[in-house]
């Protein structure tokens, strides 16, 4: 599924073909699209195609281009517009420097207007900001709620741009730009942005991306765009479509997001099992604190599931590169799961890894690892810090205090048990990644580092 988060049907380019246009963007697997006004006539043309399709949706505002005559009535009819059901961003709105058809002191005005309009409408924003980043940032910074959300349309800007709109509550729309040759900055931009703040969007009928520039752009070309942001985050095309729906139905409140925890779920070319979401430790970076959701898949599980549920949901492994027992929670406080559904997944010719926090013979009171031999080829160990006190602070494990050496005792044995042995961190704060790896060196394993919030 994609979502195309900004188009202007509505724009007398699409008069001729309106239809095909649309049609075109289904069969292309383009789930629902959102379609933007930029004066009063399109925000009343946008509401009324929305109307018309079940799956598009539209967005109401007045483009900076368009604000040098727009009087305070107009104010009036937006919010009139706003009250239809289908209606689910207030935008395009914003500065444009680049041209300036509407004088900077116009733009920044009318600007502050229609944000606090939003506000009143408690509705997210779609941001056009094209050389006017400074002013951007104080207004913003000034006139928006970031509790309401909002997404910078067709982002332009560098890395560090794009982590300041982050921290005020804004997603980054990445448009058909980040397929041209010279557009190096805005290919960073994906690389450096973890996809969970990222949208794909065309900009219809402008900007049409790579194999189609200099054609007219359409909502169907949105996957182009969507195929360079994997390649870019080395993912692949089914994640990026996955997560940026994600984002954009959390954002515009559209579609239906999973409800129930999933016991697998595919990320990249591996199979993730979910198996519980119990945990021997609680650290304070885990993403399980603050939602129920990663890369797209809700992982809060009702009931634990069963091997025969799991083996089931797999099917043949070897249509992955790896089963990946991980999760919500510790996969080996349920040991003799984790080693039944191995010895399958190894009958039938797949591979199989584990990711733990290294406490499982802290809970079993006795070395599993030797039980795991021939079952796991590969295990991937958290051990997350360079002490004992900086390892309790960050992952406050139930066992208290002996556990950071137990973890390490962990990885030194699993090393005769297991071919493929590492021992990861995260780069949170307090971490000193260097003096972890020396550590990891002497207990002879690999050595990996995980990005503070980036998870899958």
């Amino acid at each position: 599924m994609l979502i195309d988060t900004h188009a202007h049907l509505e724009m007398r380019e699409f008069n001729d073909d309106r239809d095909e246009v649309i049609k075109r963007a289904r069969e292309a697997g383009v789930e629902y699209i959102v379609t933007i006004g930029t004066t009063i006539e399109s925000c009343r043309d946008a509401v009324m195609l929305a109307e018309k399709h079940e799956f598009i949706y539209a967005a109401i505002g007045i483009h900076p281009h368009e604000v040098r005559d727009v009087l305070h009535p107009a104010y009036d009819i937006i919010r009139h517009f706003a009250q239809h059901k289908k209606v689910v961003a207030y935008g395009e709105i914003g500065l444009d420097y680049h041209y300036e058809h509407s004088p900077r002191t116009d733009q920044k005005r009318k600007f502050r207007d229609m944000l606090h309009e939003a506000r009143e409408l408690k509705l997210p924003i779609i941001v056009h900001d094209r050389d006017a980043h400074d002013d951007m940032l104080q207004i913003l910074t000034e006139e928006w709620a970031p509790g309401l959300g909002g997404v910078m349309h067709c982002f332009s800007g560098d890395v560090e741009l794009a982590k300041t709109f982050i921290e005020m509550g804004f997603l980054i729309s990445i448009a058909g730009p980040v397929t041209f040759p010279k557009a190096e900055s805005l290919r960073e931009v994906v690389r450096r942005i973890p996809i969970e703040h990222l949208l794909v969007e065309t900009d219809a009928p402008y900007l049409s991306p790579v194999p189609m520039r200099g054609k007219r752009n359409e909502p169907a070309f949105v996957r182009y765009t969507a195929e360079a942001v994997a390649a870019i985050k080395g993912l692949t095309f089914d994640d990026v479509a996955r997560i940026t729906s994600f984002n954009a139905m959390q954002l515009f409140g559209i579609g239906t997001i999973p409800d129930r925890g999933q016991i697998t779920y595919p990320i990249r070319n591996s199979l993730y099992l979910n198996i519980t979401n119990r945990c021997t430790a609680a650290c304070t970076f885990c993403v399980r604190y603050h939602t129920d959701f990663v890369k797209g898949h809700n992982l809060r599980l009702r009931e634990e599931p069963s091997a025969d549920d799991l083996i089931r949901e797999i099917g043949d492994p070897k249509r992955y590169d790896e089963v990946v027992f991980c999760g919500y929670g510790e996969p080996l406080i349920r040991l003799d799961v984790v080693k039944a559904v191995a010895a399958e997944v190894k009958r039938l010719g797949g591979k199989v890894r584990i990711d733990t926090n290294g406490h499982a013979n802290l809970i079993h009171k006795r070395n599993v690892l030797p039980e795991l031999a021939g079952l796991v080829d590969a295990v991937s160990v958290s051990l997350n810090a360079q002490s004992a006190e900086v390892y309790e602070r960050l992952s406050q494990p139930q066992f208290g205090a002996p556990t950071y050496e137990a973890v390490k005792e962990f990885i030194r044995e699993a090393r005769k048990h297991i071919p493929d042995v590492t021992a990861t961190v995260v780069s949170a704060p307090g971490v000193d990644v260097e003096a972890c790896r020396k550590i990891v060196e002497e207990l002879g394993a690999k050595f990996r580092v995980r990005e503070y919030n980036v998870v899958g």
